[in-house]
């Protein structure tokens, strides 16, 4: 990594929080600066503007989110327990502090949907992703026989999952209320189970 890369890449690792937890919005460049130590210059020399900085924020949080969940689901040898690693680790979201201030999906989602284009862009991106390795795993139990066919749309499914994920994550955020992620997760894992 070039000394350029290396400090680009410093400046999304502390800001990535800091986005996550305040938002687009609620993020001045002088918390920007504060995090980094860095100058206004350094970060400008470094990124075209703010929108960029969030962006390449953005991309960061989401990935060590699905990084953590690629390396459980690759443990797995069933399509079943691949989809059970979901209710599973988000019980224990806020103890696994995968990323400080909640689940970046749904935190860019909520501000970003009427205010800002490019990040709204981004997480469509994201959830479609999700949904679409969500459809692979129940299309692919489907034909290795551990879900039943004729019952299953894949794509109502999957949505239904993150749906129930997203939805859960963002009650429990609100209500502060830690007992409300693992209920809804519960009530996820039967989901899946009855997909046999």
């Amino acid at each position: 990594m070039s000394k350029a890369e290396k400090t680009k890449q410093f400046i999304i690792e502390k800001t990535a929080p800091l986005f996550n937890m305040k938002g687009y919005s609620g993020t001045s460049m002088s918390d920007i600066t504060a995090a980094t130590g860095l100058t206004k210059g350094s970060i400008y020399g470094n990124f075209e503007n703010k929108d960029e900085v969030a962006i390449a924020a953005f991309k960061f949080n989401v990935k060590k989110l699905q990084d953590t969940f690629a390396r459980e689901i690759e443990k797995q040898t069933t399509f079943k327990d691949k989809l059970l690693v979901y209710p599973r680790l988000y019980s224990d979201y806020y103890d696994l502090r995968i990323t400080k201030g909640g689940c970046p999906i749904i935190n860019t989602a909520t501000e970003a949907d009427d205010t800002h284009p490019i990040l709204r862009k981004k997480v469509e991106n994201t959830i479609l992703a999700w949904k679409d390795k969500l459809v692979y795993f129940i299309e692919q139990g489907i034909i290795a026989g551990e879900f039943k066919a004729k019952s299953i749309d894949p794509e109502k499914t999957a949505l239904t999952i993150i749906a129930i994920i997203e939805g859960a994550v963002m009650i429990t955020k609100i209500t502060g209320n830690l007992n409300n992620l693992s209920d809804i997760m519960l009530s996820l894992n039967k989901i899946i189970e009855d997909l046999e």
